[in-house]
Order: C-alpha cells, then sequence, then structure tokens
C-alpha cells in the first residue's frame, strides 16, 4: 500500500491504524529531530540514515512514518516556520491600518528564517503547502485585504515582502549576529578601503557617514537593513495604494 502523500502529512489526513504495540517514534518527534539536525550539521547532513541514528531506530523504521526524504523537509519546512503572529483587529481609523501588522510579520518571518537558514532551500518553487506556512499567506493577505490592492497585487505584495527577507537572511549567512553584519563587513574591508580610499570615495563615506568613524570601527547606529527595506517596501505600497484609489 502506498503511503501517505506529502498533502497528507501536512495536513494530517487520519491514517488507518496498525495492529501490534504502541509505535515508539512519532512523526512530530521525527521532525523535531530533523530540525535541530538541520540546524545543528546543516541540511547536507539530512540523510534518514543519520537521523534514524540520532532517533536511536532502524532507518527502515521511519519509513513508516514518512516516506522519504522530500516528504520529511515539507513537514520540516512547516514546523520551522511555526504559525504566523497573531492575526490583529485593525483599527479602521488609521490611516493604513495594515502597515503595523506586516511590519510585525516581515520581523518575525526573519526571525524565523534566521533561526532556520535552511529552510530558504525549501521554499522555491511549485509544492505542497503546510498549514503553517498557509497561515502566513493568509494573516498578511487579511491585512492587505481593505486597501484598493487587487488580488494579484496582494499576493505580490507578500512575495516582496518574502523577498527582503530571504536576501537578508542569505546576506547575513551563519554565525554572525545580524545585529553586527555591517560592522562585521566594515571591520573586514576596512583595512582595504583605506589602501584605497581614492578609488573607492563613496563607498568609504557610507561606512563613514553615520558617526564619522573609520570603516574598520563598529557603529551601533548601523544594521538596519532589515527595518529600512520594509519601511520603504511598505512607503511604495501605500503611494501606490493611494494612487489606486
Amino acid at each position: 500500500m502506498a503511503g501517505p502523500t506529502t498533502t497528507e502529512l501536512l495536513w494530517g489526513v487520519p491514517q488507518p491504524p496498525r495492529r501490534g504495540p504502541k509505535p515508539s517514534l512519532t512523526l512530530e518527534r521525527i521532525v523535531a529531530e530533523a530540525i535541530a539536525l538541520a540546524d545543528t550539521e546543516g541540511p547536507a547532513n539530512l540523510a534518514m540514515a543519520r537521523l534514524a541514528e540520532r532517533l536511536g531506530c532502524a532507518k527502515m523504521a521511519l519509513y513508516r512514518y514518512v516516506p522519504g526524504k522530500s516528504e520529511l523537509t515539507a513537514l520540516m519546512l512547516d514546523a520551522a516556520l511555526g504559525p504566523a503572529p497573531e492575526p490583529v483587529t485593525l483599527d479602521a481609523t488609521a490611516a493604513e491600518p495594515w502597515r503595523a501588522y506586516l511590519t510585525s510579520w516581515t520581523e518575525t518571518a526573519f526571525e524565523r528564517y534566521r533561526a532556520h537558514p535552511w529552510a530558504l532551500e525549501l521554499t522555491p518553487g511549485v509544492r505542497p503547502m503546510g498549514p503553517n506556512e498557509m497561515s502566513w499567506l493568509e494573516t498578511a493577505l487579511t491585512a492587505l485585504a481593505g486597501t484598493a490592492l487587487t488580488g494579484p497585487e496582494r499576493l505580490d505584495s507578500v512575495v516582496l515582502l518574502l523577498g527582503h527577507v530571504r536576501s537578508l537572511v542569505q546576506q547575513v549567512g551563519t554565525g554572525i549576529d545580524d545585529d553586527n553584519l555591517e560592522a562585521e563587513l566594515a571591520r573586514e574591508i576596512g583595512p582595504i578601503l583605506a589602501a584605497h580610499a581614492d578609488r573607492y570615495p563613496h563607498t568609504v563615506a557610507a561606512f563613514t557617514e553615520q558617526s564619522g568613524r573609520g570603516p574598520g570601527e563598529p557603529d551601533a547606529a548601523r544594521n538596519n537593513a532589515l527595518h529600512f527595506g520594509v519601511d520603504r517596501i511598505l512607503d511604495g505600497l501605500s503611494a501606490y495604494i493611494a494612487a489606486a484609489r
């Protein structure tokens, strides 16, 4: 008999009960251990054999719960994302009632992907979406529902915000605190800029303008790429919505 599909696993379609003793594993435990494995050892080491070793079971035992790695990673992605921030009752008297929620939505998405950067590799392409991931789409679209944007424009707005999150998570990478990203970059290229300042005057100026410090010196006023980008995207949406009215 064929195993459950990715959609059935994501959405909890009931499976027929099995005879015999109660299983020692659960799908939830398998997914949680797989996430821990990807977090600590990287997605390249996410193999069914390695996962079975961590769970203390035979590799074949895993296939009783999940047919293969593609189904497993779909479950991992939905669990790692978790539910979207709680929907809010939008203040209809506010000029832009959608803006505060989308700001929180994007910041939370950044935090989730930063905690599990391997999840970025699992999101491209056409694929089944689980209930958690669907909640992210639904809540963002709900916030924009009262605007002059069309349905496709609301979807594109969500894609735009997620694209900003993806690009920053990819730039930060692993092993660097995102709050110190620009400081780390400035420290890395500082000696190069100091030696070739005449060739890159605008780059030097960009790194020194905020506080007058040198390009290799840290500055707490930097590292605002996430919020700056979100604000500018929402500014653009605001202008577009106003024009559409």
